[in-house]
């Protein structure tokens, strides 16, 4: 089951600067205590940005009204609380103290935090508590419901990312993104949106002067990340197509250059398992027409290049180990986090992983036939 909201959806806010300012209001009725909940530290930083700029706008006053404190450093919490709690007696700034990776603060500090935000701010400054988890049923979650606001800072369960993407796009870097780029950008990223927004503006400084200020999905594959990345995305196009020793001198030569196997491991995952995901529903009762609708439909870009790729791919693969991937890649991630969590048993387990889709398929994946109707 899909874990339930805490509250306001920051990546629809920050598309959003109306429906921001509502959620915020700077005036003495707004909330007293802010938490942004999630551990997306590029959503993060430009809520804090945002934040900053609505309640401290002049650059001058924020030297003195805005004052970041470390959460796992436990700061004296009568350190946070006078700093918010001191108010200007000639400045429009309103003070405000940020306490950052603040879930072990909050711990410690309950009780007090319940009496701050169970009240309206009023002429006093702001707290802001960056968390990584917020239940709703703590009396504190209650209280900042009543007199302050929660933000979801996480990337929500069957958020639509691509969508989203075109628009912060067109909004931050006046571009135009293709739906199509947007999905490759996905897909050889995952949700990592720091690294996407890097990608973004490397890819907009190459448009050239004059034209059209639009990204082509072929830009990505060209320039798209860094070259551990770009290696990376070859590593697995390599895996999925059989070329099992060109792969494992690619995983070397990242293991090499300091890459985490368990990030390997998951970069791996969000690629296979569209695999997974397009053979299991071209085996369905309700499969689609051909290789590429269901690639599409499981996630894959809707471009010629990454559709042949992938359809390569999965032939390659087969019906049969498409199936066992979610497994493989389960007994992976649990090897990487508990026997072989470093050193050359890490190397190991990927390997292992990748040698199990080298060689032929001992079974194509299932097409559904000219002459049967779709759905039968």
């Amino acid at each position: 089951m899909a874990k339930k909201p805490t509250g306001l959806c920051g990546l629809d806010l920050l598309l959003d600067p109306d429906a921001f300012d509502k959620a915020i209001d700077a005036g003495p009725t707004g909330p007293s205590v802010v938490v942004l909940v999630g551990d997306d530290p590029f959503v993060n930083r430009h809520l804090l940005l945002r934040l900053r700029d609505r309640f401290c706008p002049d650059e001058e006053d924020r030297a003195w009204a805005w004052r970041e404190f470390a959460g796992d450093e436990q700061p004296d919490p009568r350190d946070v609380l006078d700093e918010a709690a001191t108010v200007p007696m000639f400045a429009t700034a309103t003070r405000v103290a940020v306490v950052r990776r603040a879930d072990s603060f909050v711990t410690a500090c309950r009780s007090l935090l319940e009496t701050i935000a169970d009240r309206p701010r009023g002429t006093r400054g702001l707290v802001i508590l960056e968390v990584r988890s917020f239940p709703a049923t703590t009396r504190l979650a209650k209280a900042v419901a009543r007199h302050g606001q929660a933000i979801e800072s996480g990337v929500p369960p069957r958020f639509n990312l691509t969508r989203w993407l075109q628009s912060w796009a067109k909004q931050t870097l006046a571009v135009d993104l293709p739906s199509t780029t947007a999905s490759r950008l996905l897909e050889r990223l995952g949700n990592e949106l720091g690294q996407i927004d890097q990608a973004l503006n490397s890819l907009v400084a190459a448009l050239p002067a004059s034209g059209p200020r639009q990204i082509s999905p072929e830009a990505v594959d060209a320039i798209g990340g860094s070259g551990t990345q770009r290696t990376a995305w070859e590593m697995l196009d390599a895996a999925a197509a059989g070329r099992t020793d060109e792969a494992l001198a690619l995983l070397a030569t990242l293991l090499d250059a300091g890459e985490s196997p368990i990030g390997l491991a998951a970069q791996s995952a969000s690629v296979f398992r569209r695999y997974s995901t397009a053979a299991r529903l071209l085996a369905g009762p309700k499969r689609p027409a051909n290789l590429a609708a269901a690639l599409r439909e499981a996630g894959v870009a809707a471009w010629p290049k990454a559709l042949a790729e992938a359809e390569q791919a999965l032939r390659h693969l087969g019906s049969r180990r498409c199936r066992q991937l979610p497994a493989w890649l389960e007994a992976t991630d649990r090897s990487l986090k508990a026997e072989a969590s470093r050193g050359l048993r890490a190397r190991l387990a990927l390997e292992r992983f990748f040698c199990k889709m080298a060689g032929p398929a001992a079974g194509r994946p299932n097409r559904p036939s000219p002459q049967s109707p779709r759905g039968s």
